[in-house]
């Protein structure tokens, strides 16, 4: 009789809760190897492939590709040896055997997950809604406690995702700290006891997370008067932007309206509605302002073509983006404050030490924005090998998930698409995105006369909360400057 082992969707993106199964790499019968891929799985930050913990024959495939499972759900079953395998050593401390195992148990009840997320402190499992008040059951507080203040403890949001810097308190970087903080919370909520409902707010807590709660502050929705859409009636973010949209007086239910000709439905799921959450936070959260740029960019294109040829260049790509980034790049040197980010919770500005530039890319399952880590270290020549692969890695669904956190600063590149310029919505914990656009032929003032130029423009949205108008405006001018001529370089 074989030994069989089942693998535990891991938590492969930082406190993610589930994932969809793409395709399966292995089938019923195959015989596989440690770390062989098993299966593709696309989650709210990328896809990718989890490596096989074990080595056997695949038994059983306990869901079907386009599945969206909960992590710390078994997908797959595999037969690991037949009755002369040795049995796993039990851990000295009483643990679960396989303690270590990517998917498996791990010390404290946890569930060991891929190398460099981390593990989870406890498989995903949203708290079941209290069916009666418990008021009554509710422990008696100490003398003097501040009930308000624990409240307010409890539905505080994560602190956004930040990086130290040496003239600002240092704060923890990155989304596993975020993602930590709001486990943390998820497990406080569930472990205390029944509390007495704040004024105003029905018997029973609206279940919902903490970032979700801040939203429906910021909308002005009482999470009291939703019915959750979520797992286990969980309020979600949709369901509080539809409330904020929907009239305030009371319609009649408009007649179900028969689908035309043509009409199509796509879910959204995965990185597109991860994306679509995360531009509703940003646009509600950060008050935006956008300023416009028209530079002639002559310069920069003959020095394009000049690079290009150099031996150092050969095999990547050299396009204006490269230029346009170096120029952001100076250009923060010069501002350091426009790469920064807002602490809500403690109520700071983190201005970041190094610049993680992000580059928005269009993918077939939706807009993602890997990042450089450290862009303004490298050379013109270290930076258009690392936005080659970037952009080539996004592009075929292949980002890896720490690509996708961190990031400090993000330029959108419309002009790829023919487009002159846009207001681009800012990527949630940065402070400014620029807009690149088209590089066209045009009639320009040059040397005193009309000429054909190459002109481009320029839209730079930033968080008037971190930068006001004049940075702004001194930001985006230096980086114009650059571009309309590139020897200003030497002077930065």
């Amino acid at each position: 009789m074989g030994q069989l082992r089942q693998f535990r969707l891991p938590d492969v993106g930082e406190g993610l809760t589930d994932g969809e199964i793409l395709q399966w790499l292995v089938a019923v019968g195959d015989t596989v190897t440690v770390n062989q891929p098993l299966c593709e799985v696309e989650t709210a930050k990328a896809a990718v492939e989890l490596p096989s913990p074990y080595a056997g024959t695949v038994t059983e495939l306990l869901h079907e590709a386009g599945t969206t499972v909960d992590v710390g759900t078994p997908i797959i079953t595999i037969d690991v040896g037949g009755e002369d395998a040795p049995a796993p050593a039990a851990p000295a401390d009483g643990g679960e055997a396989g303690a270590g195992l990517i998917g498996g148990a791990a010390p404290g009840g946890r569930t060991a997950v891929l190398v460099g997320y981390g593990p989870r402190n406890t498989e995903a499992r949203r708290r079941p809604r209290r069916s009666a008040p418990a008021v009554h059951a509710a422990a008696p507080a100490p003398a003097g406690a501040d009930h308000s203040r624990a409240a307010d403890d409890l539905e505080r949001p994560p602190l956004l995702a930040t990086a130290p810097d040496a003239t600002v308190k240092p704060v923890r970087h990155g989304g596993l700290e975020v993602g930590r903080q709001a486990e943390a919370h998820a497990r406080a909520e569930a472990a205390a006891p029944s509390r007495p409902a704040a004024p105003g707010r029905g018997s029973v807590r609206p279940l919902a997370k903490p970032p979700v709660r801040k939203l429906a502050r910021d909308l002005g929705v009482d999470l009291a008067a939703l019915t959750g859409s979520g797992a286990g009636g969980v309020i979600t973010r949709e369901d509080v932007t539809a409330a904020a949209s929907a009239p305030s007086a009371p319609a009649a239910a408009p007649a179900p309206v028969a689908p035309a000709a043509g009409d199509q439905r796509i879910p959204v799921k995965g990185v597109r509605k991860a994306t679509a959450a995360a531009m509703v936070a940003s646009a509600f959260t950060a008050p935006h302002v956008t300023e416009f740029l028209t530079v002639d960019v002559t310069r920069t294109m003959k020095l394009r073509a000049r690079v290009a040829a150099r031996p150092e260049f050969a095999g990547v790509k050299v396009g204006p983006l490269l230029f346009v980034a170096k120029a952001l790049l100076l250009a923060a040197q010069r501002h350091p404050v426009v790469n920064s980010s807002w602490d809500e919770a403690a109520q700071e500005i983190v201005v970041h030490g190094q610049v993680n530039l992000g580059i928005a890319a269009a993918t077939p399952r939706g807009l993602v924005v890997p990042n450089v880590k450290d862009a303004g270290r490298l050379s013109l020549a270290e930076l258009a090998r690392a936005l080659t692969e970037l952009t080539e890695t996004a592009r075929a669904g292949r980002t890896a998930p720490a690509d996708m956190t961190g990031g400090t600063i993000t330029i959108t590149n419309v002009g790829v698409f023919g487009v002159d310029t846009g207001t681009p919505i800012l990527n949630p914990g940065e402070s400014a995105i620029l807009a690149f656009g088209a590089v066209r032929e045009m009639p320009w003032v040059h040397k005193g006369r009309v000429a054909v130029r190459q002109v481009t423009q320029l839209a730079l949205s930033f968080d008037h909360r971190i930068i006001d108008g004049e940075l702004g405006s001194r930001f985006l001018a230096d980086v114009g400057a650059l571009l309309a001529d590139p020897g200003l370089a030497l002077a930065f």
